[in-house]
């Protein structure tokens, strides 16, 4: 009989009770935090390195300051890709360099996205190079000025002064939440040989819930015009020179609605038209639940208040169709007493067959012009004059 050693016994006990109990697996290692992406307070750009720096460097800084930045020619102020939230400050005078290209000089989109002017600061690129009495219908390729597109969340534009677009100023297109307040765009200079052309103030399309307030646009086209969107007002302001306060033209566009939109305490002076509403002739839409209430018209050219169903690539060239309604319409205390050059006319209506519904007209003077003798199914709640 062989007899094991004590020492072997308690060896081969502890091999077995290894192999009976495994050893358990380590924990896992936890993933690391995500390092969070600091912005810099404040970044300053200017001179003729500033628009290339700041496109660059526009998602590293929550306020962007421009001061005095000289944008190169053919080349955008690109601040499309903001960080929610950014602030941007223009100071002294930006200027962009001279070429015939389809633009914009400017762009900023973004969430939250507050825009303002320092005192003194002005937008000027200078569009007097461009001018030559053509606008975007010919001549020289004329660059658009700013696009402000794509701007929610209670995005701001406040106090900038533009000075010479080379064509349309400021386009609105895709915004939900924005605010413009003390804009003033100067486009008077173009009077001048009537060389600025098409230099509209404010186009917008395809937004909601847009304000702007105390904007002063002094141009050669619409001071502003609404082709499509809802909720839209437009409110304290002063147009002079221009096309005067427009709806449209609606029809022919990928969005053809307007809803809700109310312009209201504002003045239209050395204009050819005050109130205009453009539905295209043939084409489907929906105008409804436009509001003009306190409006003042002086110097007015050719039209006190057009509405027209006839558009046409030009006022009244058409026949009025019913494609696109205008509905609940409200015109009330408009104040244009000897308002329309003599040469003109006072108020133009031409709608199609039922197409004009639910109207409320009040407390609406406007004379001085002739009355026009080719309206078409008027709402019996007003008349041509």
């Amino acid at each position: 009989m062989v007899s094991l050693s004590v020492s072997f016994l308690a060896a081969a006990y502890l091999a077995a009770s290894a192999l009976a109990s495994p050893v358990a697996a380590p924990a896992p290692t936890p993933a690391p935090e995500p390092e969070l992406v600091k912005r810099a307070t404040s970044c300053t750009f200017s001179g003729s390195a500033g628009a290339a720096s700041a496109s660059k460097s526009q998602a590293s800084c929550a306020t962007i300051v421009l001061s005095s930045v000289a944008v190169p020619s053919g080349t955008t102020l690109d601040l499309s890709k903001l960080a929610d939230g950014t602030s941007v400050i223009f100071e002294g005078t930006t200027t962009w360099g001279y070429e015939e290209w389809a633009g914009p000089l400017l762009q900023i989109e973004g969430s939250g996205i507050k825009v303002s002017g320092a005192s003194g600061a002005t937008l000027n690129p200078d569009g007097a190079r461009w001018w030559d009495g053509e606008g975007s219908n010919g001549g020289k390729t004329k660059p658009k000025f700013f696009a402000a597109h794509n701007l929610d969340s209670s995005s701001t534009i406040t106090n900038l002064h533009i000075l010479n677009t080379p064509v349309q100023a400021v386009s609105i297109n895709g915004a939900n939440g924005l605010t413009i307040t003390d804009m003033t765009i100067d486009n008077s200079a173009g009077d001048s040989g009537a060389l600025g052309h098409n230099t509209d103030g404010f186009d917008i399309g395809s937004s909601s819930n847009v304000v702007i307030n105390g904007a002063k646009v002094y141009n050669q086209d619409d001071c502003v015009a609404i082709n499509s969107g809802t909720s839209i007002t437009f409110e304290n302001g002063l147009c002079s020179g221009g096309h005067g306060l427009s709806v449209g033209s609606v029809g022919g566009r990928s969005d053809n609605t307007v809803s809700g939109v109310t312009f209201s305490n504002s003045q239209v002076t050395k204009s050819d038209n005050g109130i205009r509403i453009k539905a295209t002739e043939g084409d489907t839409g929906t105008i409804s639940g436009v509001t003009y209430s306190g409006i003042t018209l002086s110097s007015i050219n050719k039209y006190g208040i057009l509405i027209e169903q006839n558009y046409d690539g030009g006022d009244l060239k058409g026949s009025a169709t019913s494609g696109i309604p205008i509905t609940n319409l409200k015109i009330q205390n408009v104040s244009g007493s000897g308002a329309v050059s003599s040469s003109g006319y006072d108020v133009v209506i031409t709608c199609g067959s039922g197409a004009c519904t639910g109207w409320t007209w009040s407390g609406v003077t406007v004379t001085g012009g002739k009355k026009y003798g080719s309206c078409t199914n008027v709402p019996s709640v007003t008349a041509c004059s």
